[in-house]
């Protein structure tokens, strides 16, 4: 009979385990073998993503390879370094900055770009979009972005600032008057006025138009004017005049409001006055004698009393001249009768009512005038204009006979 059957069936039992665990333990050593040589053969490399790092190990041959690998989505407008095609070293660092879209606005008028520059003015350089010294730009060229991605610029126009008597040309962007007084800092005062609605827009070659107004009171002294009382004269001849009383100005104080526009008064308002000495009264003498002319055909002047004697120069006139009305100066009806003898006469040089001896004419009265009657000149009146023409021009002998 055979050894123990229980014990054999340990013993192949026992074997089986053993061989199964050395199997095992072949293929658990022989995968970490793999593993460690797989893992040894990666290329470490390093990627600075937007200014983080992060090292890795890879069997990626270039960087194209390496951001597939890593499941990196990179767009046209990312910057990639060094390129796509490079081949991974040891070491080696990848730099990829992501690119952003940021919105322009320049006057309302609005555009978009990637980019992956931070500061505005590279952004802005980027865009071929140039920016002059009086354009406004919602954020400082050397400043950075932000989160905002927008920029908002309004360019800079001239137009004209008409402030009281002064004019210059100035740089604005599209704003309102109030406003754009504002940015140039002036200050208007209680009374001044705008002459364009402070809510309205400017544009390019506008003007605006400030009128410096103010408002002052003003005390003078100032003459006031006095009455001229006529009175009646039967003593003078009918149109002279004698100053009887001389007039005197008075003087009043008077109290103005002053309007002035840019210096100029466009207003003076009479507020109060107070009479500080009272005008006196001029009184005129005003002649009402009529001079009745003595009518005379004789020529001799024997019986008439001596007086002083001078030549003149003689002229004819007729009542019913051009212009004539037909009465004399000192109120002669020279058309009442045919045998009147009246002279025109210049009377600082015969009074008017003097009566008077003519050579060639007679004796007559200086009861009229005329305005080309001066100095040694008279003009004897006749009743037709062939009289007249007979007459002519002559030089003559007169007597003052009173």
């Amino acid at each position: 009979m055979s050894g123990n059957p229980v014990k054999n069936w340990f013993s192949k039992s026992l074997r089986r385990k053993q061989t199964l665990v050395t199997s095992l333990s072949v293929v658990v050593f022989g995968s970490a073998l793999s593993f460690v040589l797989y893992q040894g053969t990666k290329t470490p490399v390093v990627i600075n993503t937007n200014g983080e790092e992060e090292k890795i190990f890879t069997h990626a041959e270039t960087v194209e390879e390496l951001l597939e690998e890593k499941e990196v989505n990179f767009s046209e407008y990312d910057k990639v370094s060094p390129a796509l095609e490079t081949k991974l070293n040891s070491g080696m660092t990848i730099e990829w900055e992501q690119a952003r879209e940021v919105t322009i606005s320049v006057d309302g008028n609005e555009s978009k770009v990637w980019t992956t520059e931070n500061k505005v003015k590279n952004i802005l350089e980027e865009a071929n979009i140039k920016v002059a010294e009086h354009d406004l730009i919602s954020k400082a060229l050397d400043a950075e972005i932000g989160d905002t991605n927008k920029i908002d610029i309004q360019k800079a126009f001239q137009l004209t600032l008409v402030d009281g008597t002064t004019t210059r040309q100035v740089w604005s962007t599209s704003t309102t008057v109030a406003n754009f007084l504002k940015q140039q800092e002036i200050q208007l005062n209680e009374f001044d006025r705008v002459e364009k609605d402070l809510d309205a827009k400017i544009i390019p070659d506008d003007k605006v138009t400030i009128v410096r107004v103010e408002k002052v009171t003003d005390v003078v002294e100032e003459s006031l004017d006095f009455a001229v009382e006529t009175k009646s004269d039967s003593s003078l001849l009918k149109g002279k005049e004698k100053v009887v009383t001389q007039g005197e100005k008075g003087k009043v104080s008077r109290t103005y409001e002053v309007i002035k526009e840019n210096g100029v008064v466009v207003e003076k308002v009479l507020q109060s006055e107070e009479v500080i000495q009272q005008p006196k009264t001029k009184v005129v003498a005003v002649g009402t004698k009529v001079v009745t002319a003595n009518v005379s055909r004789s020529n001799d002047t024997s019986s008439s009393s001596g007086g002083k004697e001078f030549y003149v120069t003689a002229t004819a006139y007729t009542p019913y001249c051009n212009g004539c009305s037909g009465t004399s100066a000192s109120g002669i009806n020279l058309r009442n009768n045919t045998d009147l003898k009246v002279i025109a006469v210049d009377p600082s040089v015969i009074p008017l009512g003097t009566k008077v001896w003519v050579e060639g004419y007679g004796n007559a009265i200086a009861g009229d005038t005329g305005g080309s009657i001066k100095g040694n000149k008279i003009d004897v009146l006749v009743h037709s204009d062939q009289q007249a023409r007979n007459w002519g021009r002559k030089k003559v002998r007169i007597k003052i006979l009173d």
